[in-house]
């Protein structure tokens, strides 16, 4: 009569090499998931270098990318707070374009012109604050609100500035558009803005990963009638998030006033919202919401900056440049869905 007491030895042997690999495989998908897109940002790198002809890692193209991406990051970082929810914000734009109008208008007066910069980030926090508002408490679709906010603020901001271009070359803080941050004096240093865009990185992250409220963002996001039910205030939540993203579209509408001096209610900030949402998608974050990253984000703003930057480079047409980017907007939303697709397998 066989020993009972060797069958779950044998069992164990048995199933040992088979566990062994699948915990193997699972660490090797946490892996992968854990680098996100930083593989394919290498990537592009190293290749625009190599098709450039060693132009693309000079110091001077670093900085051109570093400030193209700066802008997009800050827009991106909001974006990332509304999907997270599983919404949508279609007017950061429209947005940018209204605060950098505002600001720049003020910026004109002399007893009120050093107020110009919180001036555009308090009209993105406005227009957010009422976004989230008509979502959050009138139960609207986000994407029919920040769809008719694109159209109407487009038109404030344009009425702003009588539908003319608004100009200040002695606009106040102007540094924080053209001038760098010096790391290493006469070796390194980097722009202004990326340090902006860096630091609303590092508080999203801290709100997102460090705080009960993040908590809550993701906790809607996955489930917003389970979280109304856990006692979650879901209406402060959806408020706060669309309140975020526009309050960073101020930020990068200021942003843009210091770098360009300038500001057309018409033409800044057009498409920028496909930008964002492409920067969060690429950086994983899903569309449904309750899955993602603050700093997969970045990296995908950074993809999109190398990508711009390095098509240009490369002397590639701006009509190609166009099929390309739409290319890649279509490969982002096709990502998302293989990743839902790959966790439900899990």
């Amino acid at each position: 009569m066989p020993d009972n007491g060797s069958t779950p030895a044998k069992a164990a042997t048995t199933n040992g090499p088979a566990a062994a690999e699948a915990t193997k495989r699972q660490r090797v998908r946490l892996l992968i998931r854990a680098a996100g897109m930083l593989p394919v940002l290498l990537l592009l790198c190293i290749g625009f270098h190599y098709l450039s002809d060693g132009r693309f890692f000079t110091g001077q193209n670093l900085g051109i990318v570093l400030q193209q991406a700066a802008v997009n990051t800050v827009l991106a970082a909001g974006m990332t707070f509304v999907i997270l929810t599983g919404g949508i914000d279609l007017s950061v734009g429209s947005i940018l374009a209204a605060s950098a109008m505002a600001g720049l208008t003020i910026s004109k007066l002399p007893e009120l012109g050093a107020l110009w910069l919180p001036v555009a980030v308090i009209t993105g926090l406005g227009f957010g604050i009422v976004n989230g508002a008509l979502i959050a408490l009138l139960r609207l679709p986000p994407f029919i609100v920040t769809l008719g906010s694109l159209t109407a603020v487009r038109g404030l901001a344009r009425l702003l500035g009588a539908d003319t271009t608004v100009f200040n070359p002695s606009i106040p803080y102007a540094f924080i558009g053209n001038g760098s941050l010096t790391l290493i004096p006469g070796v390194a240093s980097i722009p202004w803005l990326s340090v902006i865009a860096l630091l609303v990185i590092f508080v999203s992250w801290v709100v997102l990963r460090r705080t009960v409220l993040g908590v809550h963002i993701y906790a809607v996001g996955g489930n917003e009638s389970a979280a109304r039910l856990a006692g979650i205030k879901v209406w402060a939540v959806l408020t706060f998030v669309y309140g975020v993203s526009g309050l960073f579209a101020g930020l990068g509408g200021a942003m843009q006033a210091a770098r360009l001096y300038a500001a057309n209610g018409l033409q800044l900030g057009q498409s920028y919202e496909l930008d964002a949402i492409t920067a969060v998608i690429l950086g994983g974050t899903s569309f449904v919401g309750g899955i993602g990253s603050i700093w997969g984000t970045l990296v995908g703003a950074l993809i999109i900056a190398v990508l711009s930057n390095g098509l240009i480079l490369v002397g590639v047409s701006d009509i190609w440049q166009y099929v390309i980017k739409g290319l890649v907007i279509i490969g982002a939303v096709a990502l998302d869905r293989y990743r839902l697709q790959g966790s439900a397998r899990t």
